[in-house]
This record gives C-alpha cells, structure tokens and sequence, in this order.
C-alpha cells in the first residue's frame, strides 16, 4: 500500500473540519431522517444515534486530535547491528485495510475513518441501517476531502450490505482485509467471528463489574455506582453489575441506602438470593446467563460475596473483560484485585466510565479491545499499526 506523506494527510484532515462545520445543516436533517424512521424501542440505540451540534462539535475535536498527533507510521520501534555486519530495524507500518461493523453512532464514522487514515490504512465502514443517511453524508464529506487532495475515494468507503449481503462479504471479500473490528452487542461480535476469513479484534461488548469491599469509603461508593451506572447506559464502560462484601459494616443499612439511591436515579435492580433477603422487594436473578448479560439499559444487579477472592472469581468468570472496579481504602487490597482481575481496564476507586480513549489521553479511538492480541484497551492511533523489518547487508548468506 503506497504511503502518503503526513503533510498531505493533515491537508485532509484539515478540510473535512472546514467541510462539517460548515455544512452541520445538512447533516443535522440526514440525521434527522435517521431519527424519524427509528422506533425508538432501544433507548440506548437511539442515544447512540442522535447527532446534535454537540457532537458535531466532538467529530471536529476528534479530526483536530488526531491531526495533531505525530504520524505514527516508519517509527523505529528497535534498531540492532550483529557481529556479522547485517542491521536490523524494526518499524511501524500500516495494517492495509480495515473493516469496522458497528450499530448506530455516527460519530464512529469520523473517529474510524480519521484514524485509520492518519495511520496509512484504508478502511470499510459498515454502519447500522438506522444510521444509513447521518452515515452517507459523512462519506460524501470524507471524498470531497479526498478528492480535493488529489486522493481516491477507496480509503474511505462505505458499504451498503444487508445482513446475508454482510455474510458473504466477510466469508468471500472482493478485496483483501487484514482486519476486521465488529463494535457491536455480542450477537454481532459472534456473527462476524462465525463468518470473516481474516484477523477479528473484538470490542464493544462491556457487562461491567463493580465491588465494594468491607473497608470501602460509602459516600465514595455510592458516588461512583451512580456515576458509573447512569452518566450514559449506552456506553460499554456503563457499571451492570455491583458486589458488595457481606462483612461491610452495617451492611443491611446501607444495601438499603444503595438501593434507595438507585431507585431514585431511576434505575431498576435485581438481586441475588443473599441480597434478597435484605432488599425483599426487589427481583430475585433467577436465570444464572444474567450475569453474563450487558443491560445497555437503566438496570443493574446487586450480589452478595464473602470475601475478595470470591469477588475475583466471580467477576473473571462473567464479566466481559472490558472495565473493573474495587472500591476500597487499602492499597494493597486494590493492587490484589487489580492485578488478578482479567480486564482490559482495572480501577480503584473510580468510575468504569473512564474506559474511554478520550478519557485516558489517548485521544479518538476505533473502539475498545477486549481482546489480548494485537492491542487491549482503547485502540487509538498509535495502536492501528503493524510493524515490519528492516534488514540492510553487504552480500550477507546464511551458512
């Protein structure tokens, strides 16, 4: 894939900022369109889809930052010279191409499209229906940026695929993919890795732990559930589940306390059997696959543990492997848990909703990995490269 000079990329990022800001108009009424045909039965969905001025504005930033960030291609990661002369460097290099399925967000068609350009790769985006027309003037601004800098239209396409369409795209692609990122629910994540014959990274999928030890700071606590829990239930870093340790003090008062402050913030909880005991009220989780589920929705589970260990246990065997988080005052307690907590982000006494490129300095992001190879956490710019080696001799052979 021939490498285009960072200059030229920024020129491009430079005018697709000037492109949206000056047309919001016209993508405010796509989206609008967007809007009108949704049902509005997904509450999470629809807030994933609106595009305001805000987000405008976010799309901009997002274009901005990434412009602004040191062109992650040819960077030497090693350079070595062995006692036969040859010389060895390693360096960053484009993927090739990428493809991303996501649901809903246009903003994704920004932060995707940004990235993997400023990376050197092309890129498919295969966005959700709902999001068809908000998705095809954002395309229609990225080739006007193009085209104007004497650029093809192909490293940045969409493609327009129903689902059985989608199917025999991923198994039989009219182009070479290298990698493929589905940014969905765990049905679509499960329909692309049945189906793509190339590298999969999975992201998206969240269903996040949250425990509160017996040493845990309360107002702290109930401070961060609700922040973690409410702020954006749409979010994957959103909280659905809370385990609080049985040897908290008063630990009847205060499963009550955090069941009122829930309540009031509108939230609708279900309870293991430990915790029904106390909270009588409240619905009993009767199905086990409940803790392996991700709400997107105003509703968390509230679940009784003994100990720490106990909390590891059951959070490594249902949680997404997304976001993790103990609530406590002991920093060796927290280090325990952080350490053997297997998730892409750990936290001690801190909202989930920080697992976000933005959030942690990163800056706009493909998606968050859940994923160990090639990259875990928020797939930023530095983290859509490859790398290759460089060898450089005089006549060297092999004997």
């Amino acid at each position: 894939m021939k490498l285009i000079d960072e200059k030229l990329k920024n020129q491009v990022l430079n005018l697709m900022i000037n492109i949206i800001d000056k047309n919001r108009e016209e993508l405010l009424k796509a989206n609008e369109k967007d809007l009108q045909a949704f049902t509005k039965n997904d509450q999470a969905l629809y807030d994933r889809l609106v595009v305001d001025n805000s987000k405008i504005d976010g799309m901009i930033k997002a274009i901005s930052e990434v412009k602004d960030q040191e062109d992650p291609i040819n960077q030497e990661i090693s350079s070595r010279e062995l006692e036969s002369g040859l010389k060895i460097i390693n360096k960053t290099a484009p993927f090739g191409t990428i493809m991303i399925i996501y649901e809903s967000r246009p903003d994704v068609t920004i932060e995707a499209a940004v990235l993997a350009f400023k990376a050197n790769n092309k890129i498919l985006l295969k966005g959700g229906k709902e999001a068809y027309n908000s998705n095809k003037i954002l395309i229609k601004f990225w080739h006007e940026a193009l085209q104007e800098n004497g650029l093809e239209k192909d490293w940045i396409t969409m493609l327009e695929l129903n689902r059985e369409e989608t199917q025999a795209f991923l198994k039989n692609p009219d182009e070479p993919i290298d990698l493929i990122v589905p940014r969905g629910g765990e049905r679509l994540i499960q329909f692309v890795k049945e189906n793509a014959n190339c590298a999969v990274l999975v992201s998206g999928r969240g269903n996040n732990f949250l425990y509160i030890a017996e040493d845990a700071d309360w107002k702290k606590s109930l401070e961060v559930i609700i922040n973690a829990k409410t702020d954006k239930i749409s979010g994957c870093n959103a909280l659905d589940k809370v385990l609080v340790d049985k040897n908290i003090p008063n630990y009847a008062t205060k499963l009550q306390e955090l069941k009122e402050v829930l309540e009031a913030s509108k939230v609708k909880i279900i309870v293991d059997s430990e915790v029904k005991q106390t909270l009588s009220s409240s619905e009993l989780i009767d199905d086990e696959n409940t803790w392996y589920e991700e709400f997107l929705a105003m509703k968390i589970a509230i679940g009784a543990v003994e100990n720490i260990d106990q909390a590891i246990s059951k959070i490594n065997k249902y949680s997404g492997g997304h976001s993790s988080a103990i609530l406590t005052e002991d920093n060796s307690k927290a280090a325990n848990f952080m350490e053997n907590i297997d998730s892409a982000a750990v936290y001690h006494n801190a909202s989930t909703r920080f697992t976000d490129g933005g959030q942690m300095g990163v800056g706009a992001e493909l998606a968050i990995s859940t994923d160990k190879l090639h990259h875990r956490g928020p797939l930023g710019l530095k983290q859509l490269v490859t790398n290759k080696y460089y060898v450089y001799g005089n006549g060297h052979i092999r004997v």
